[in-house]
């Protein structure tokens, strides 16, 4: 149904899903900082007549669509669910069993199974942590310049491993886990960091408190494949990096979702169209 838009309103994005006039998902991306734009975007596209609706903020968007078009809301929860659903459903994955952290400002944690799904936990430690972070201690705000300075950087000078423990010895676990994030700074004191090096030191620390997190909720539910989603992810190959090995390693299956920025968007459009 192309006169159907699915937004989930984020912390710190919006996302927008809707259908265009050859039938294809399209999608768009507004700050959360200003939903004038969003509003905007909804008036020059007058075919747009009903909204599927989710999101933290969600009543801060209401109040500037105020009532503009057919507005149906969903839980964010169940709109990030049906979201995943659909894109497992697309890329050809049969699972009915899995863990699913969504990524975005911070960082929430569900256990799936089947039309079952429950919320076991989260961080504070998202893509917040990673903006914040890389703003604090290097300068860098823009999430763009974020991604392609991790991917120049390197952490051997600032975060302590496994290996450098046990020097001269044989490690009892694998030697290039980090022992202790920016552990090295202490010791290495005359050292000079690069915005590279911290950045990607920055990313590998959120990677590894939430893929930790993820790998101790899978065991816990006895669950293989654990399904990584939301907006940090979005052309992070980086974090997906840390992630996916740390996971590899812990003897569990990871899963990226193309589009999973948008999952929560899809959910709330698919919502809106079922009702209609």
């Amino acid at each position: 149904m192309r006169n159907v838009v699915g937004i989930d309103a984020g912390g710190t994005l919006t996302k927008l899903a809707y259908i265009d006039e050859h039938d294809k998902l399209q999608f768009k991306i507004f700050p959360s900082n200003n939903f004038l734009l969003v509003k905007n975007w909804i008036e020059q596209n007058l075919h747009i007549e009903e909204i599927g609706l989710t999101g933290g903020r969600t009543e801060q968007l209401l109040s500037v669509l105020k009532t503009m078009k057919s507005i149906q809301y969903i839980v964010e929860f169940e709109a990030t669910i049906k979201g995943v659903k659909h894109l497992l459903n697309n890329e050809g994955h049969s699972i009915q069993k899995s863990i699913i952290t969504n990524i975005g400002t911070g960082t929430s944690i569900h256990f799936m199974d089947g039309d079952h799904h429950v919320r076991v936990g989260g961080t504070g430690v998202g893509g917040g942590t990673l903006t914040g972070l890389s703003s604090i201690m290097t300068g860098v705000t823009e999430y763009d310049e974020i991604i392609e300075k991790s991917l120049l950087g390197n952490r051997e000078s600032i975060d302590l491993f496994v290996k450098d423990i046990f020097q001269g010895m044989e490690a009892p676990i694998e030697g290039h886990l980090t022992a202790s994030n920016f552990g090295k700074v202490n010791i290495l004191k005359d050292a000079e960091h690069s915005s590279n090096d911290l950045i990607a030191t920055i990313q590998a620390l959120v990677g590894e408190v939430i893929t930790t997190l993820s790998i101790q909720f899978a065991e816990h539910n006895n669950t293989e494949h654990i399904i990584y989603i939301g907006s940090t992810l979005s052309d992070n190959e980086h974090l997906k990096k840390v992630i996916g090995n740390y996971t590899k390693l812990k003897k569990r299956q990871p899963i990226f979702l193309e589009n999973c920025g948008f999952s929560g968007a899809i959910g709330a459009l698919l919502n809106k169209i079922e009702q209609s």
